[in-house]
C-alpha cells in the first residue's frame, strides 16, 4: 500500500468497467455524509454487500476523501462530485472539487494531534491513491483504488483505470 501522485499520461482502460456511478454533492458536511452513504449502497447492489470487508473499507476510502473536499476543497457556492468505478479487480472511487491550490498530502499525524488522519487512512487502506488535476473545469480530483483480487506482477495497477 502506497501514496504516489499518478502518472502524467491516462493510460486506456483493458475494457469497460463492469459498473460506474457518478453524482454531485453539497459542499457540506451533510453532503460528505450523503456521499458516504449512496457509496455503501451502491458497493452493496454490486455484489459488495452492507458490512462486508470491501464495503466498509471503500466505504471508509470514501468518507475520508469526501471529509477533506467539504474541509479543504470548499469554494462557496460550488459542489463536489464523486465517481465510483468497479472492474473485476478494483474499485475506483474518485473525488473532486474545485479548489486547486490546495493539493493534500498524506503525513503521519503525531498521536496528540486532532486531525490530519484523514489521508494518511487512506494511504493504510488503498491499494494506491493520487490527485489529478479536474478534467474540463478547476480543481483537483484525489482518488484511490482498492484491489479486490491479487494481480500478478506483470499486470500494472495504474492499467486497470485511466488517469484522469
Amino acid at each position: 500500500m502506497n501514496d504516489t501522485t499518478p502518472p502524467t499520461g491516462a493510460t486506456p482502460l483493458p475494457s469497460p468497467p463492469a459498473h460506474e456511478f457518478a453524482m454531485q454533492f453539497t459542499s457540506t458536511p451533510r453532503g460528505a455524509q450523503l456521499a458516504r452513504r449512496v457509496v455503501s449502497h451502491r458497493l452493496d447492489d454490486w455484489t459488495h454487500a452492507y458490512g462486508s470487508p470491501v464495503n466498509e473499507t471503500v466505504t471508509l476510502i470514501a468518507a475520508e476523501l469526501t471529509a477533506n473536499a467539504v474541509r479543504h476543497g470548499h469554494v462557496p457556492g460550488r459542489d463536489f462530485r464523486i465517481r465510483l468505478t468497479a472492474t473485476p479487480a478494483a474499485i475506483r472511487i474518485e473525488v473532486s472539487d474545485t479548489r486547486t491550490e490546495r493539493l493534500p498530502r498524506s503525513a503521519c499525524p503525531s498521536p496528540d494531534a486532532e486531525s490530519g488522519r484523514g489521508l494518511y487512512l487512506v494511504a493504510r487502506l488503498a491499494t494506491r491513491w493520487g490527485i489529478a488535476p479536474r478534467p474540463g473545469a478547476p480543481g483537483k480530483t484525489v482518488w484511490a483504488e482498492f484491489t479486490l483480487q491479487e494481480t500478478t506482477a506483470q499486470s500494472r495497477p495504474t492499467e486497470l483505470f485511466p488517469v484522469t
